[in-house]
């Protein structure tokens, strides 16, 4: 008897904690899909009951990876929370934002505007020789320098004068041996004279002449400024060894550093006008000559090369110049500010406001860049207004609420839409740096307040 009634007793108490574990789990259970509290999900069946839209969380627009979930003050900024609806992207296109919002971050906006950038660039150079109009001075042989003439550098010499005095034992046997043929009256030496004369223009001596001791004046071949002299008085000099060094005045090479984005429309025969601060209120006319096939790793500019003219010998090596290339104008195309480009690395684009308000991201094709403005290709056609001020924001905004991969993508030439890119990277409004996209994250606790 006593057994039975242990027994009862036992099974007794296993029921009640049973029945106590079957109502904490069930509680549990209720409580496992969502952290919200009960008011907030309340509010929110209501809402739904009433037709107005689902309210997923809270949010503020400067910083939109936080959520939160209920209304109130932003901790971060002094403004109030925006609500983030479930059917926000899915029955409308872009991102929608509250006008009051718009006008608390300082979004604005611009109508597109086509046409074409100014047709100038201006650039600085240096001076430098035109070295097509460069004439180096040697002898083919052995020689011993007996007189300078033109002892100093930079001394203007004109074509022909002499410039030294030399000694050769190869131009002097050859010398004699083409006198002495030609005052002979033999049929055989008549026959060597000319073997004697084509030695002569074999050894160098066409810019030669004898001089009056058995030595050979060297004379300067062309005309210009004797840039460099190499060899000094009772020098030997070897074969082919430079001795002087003549430079042309009536033309200079101007070497501009063209950036890489303004390089469209420059080629050979593009005008250019110079000025240099040693002539002030003086032009320099002159056209790129070509563009060299470098690009300076350090500053993305490409060396253009400018043949200036030079007549009364004002430009000199060396001198500092300021030119302006006139390029070739193009068709009309759309212009937007430089500020509203947003360039991820990957692609470009910009934030048109759509008919309803609402603002999406527009992929863009971009060309050159002047004056504060950038050519659009292809994406915009003129007439859109776009977003120049809090795009960024928009954009990263766009990358949360999936706007970003329904992007929309300029038409190529045969009409249809290009597929459309991967989500871009959000970018950052001031550097212009790749951000990584924002984590995220669950409903804060406790709301904004």
């Amino acid at each position: 008897m006593n057994m039975s009634r242990k027994q009862t007793t036992i099974a007794s108490v296993a029921g009640a904690l049973l029945l106590a574990a079957g109502l904490g789990g069930g509680y549990w259970l209720a409580n496992r899909d969502g952290d919200e509290p009960a008011g907030a999900a309340a509010a929110t069946t209501a809402a739904a009951e009433a037709g107005e839209p689902k309210v997923l969380y809270w949010y503020d627009p400067m910083v939109p990876d936080q959520h939160f979930d209920k209304p109130g003050k932003s901790p971060f900024m002094d403004m109030e929370l925006v609500p983030k609806y479930a059917d926000e992207g899915g029955g409308t296109t872009g991102v929608r934002i509250d006008p009051g919002v718009q006008q608390n971050v300082g979004i604005r906006t611009e109508a597109v505007q086509t046409g074409t950038l100014a047709g100038q660039l201006r650039v600085p150079g240096t001076l430098t020789w035109d070295l097509r109009k460069e004439a180096i001075v040697s002898a083919p042989v052995e020689t011993i320098i007996s007189r300078l003439i033109v002892k100093a550098p930079f001394e203007s010499v004109g074509r022909g004068q002499p410039l030294a005095t030399v000694l050769s034992s190869a131009w002097g046997s050859a010398l004699a041996e083409s006198r002495a043929l030609a005052q002979a009256d033999s049929p055989y030496a008549r026959e060597l004279r000319g073997a004697a004369q084509q030695r002569l223009r074999y050894l160098g001596l066409s810019n030669a002449t004898t001089a009056g001791s058995g030595g050979v004046t060297l004379r300067a071949p062309r005309g210009g400024v004797v840039s460099e002299i190499m060899v000094r008085e009772g020098q030997t000099a070897m074969p082919g060894m430079p001795m002087f060094r003549i430079n042309g005045t009536d033309t200079m090479w101007l070497e501009a550093a063209i950036p890489q984005a303004g390089v469209q429309g420059i080629g050979p025969g593009t005008p250019v006008t110079a000025t240099v601060s040693a002539a002030p209120g003086r032009t320099f006319e002159g056209e790129v000559e070509t563009l060299l096939p470098d690009i300076d790793p350090t500053t993305r500019t490409q060396r253009a090369r400018v043949v200036l003219k030079n007549e009364d010998g004002v430009l000199v090596p060396g001198m500092f110049a300021q030119l302006t290339l006139k390029s070739e104008e193009g068709r009309d195309v759309p212009l937007i500010p430089s500020e509203a480009l947003i360039a991820t690395g990957e692609d470009s684009r910009v934030i048109v406001v759509g008919p309803d308000g609402n603002f999406q991201p527009v992929r863009v094709t971009t060309g050159r860049t002047s004056g504060g403005r950038t050519e659009i290709l292809s994406g915009l056609k003129g007439g859109e207004r776009i977003v120049t001020s809090g795009q960024f924001l928009i954009d990263s905004e766009a990358s949360l609420s999936g706007a970003l991969g329904r992007l929309e993508a300029p038409a190529d030439d045969g009409g249809q839409p290009a597929a459309p890119a991967r989500d871009a990277v959000p970018t950052n409004e001031h550097n212009g740096m790749a951000m990584p996209p924002p984590k995220p994250t669950a409903p804060a606790k406790g709301g904004g307040q």
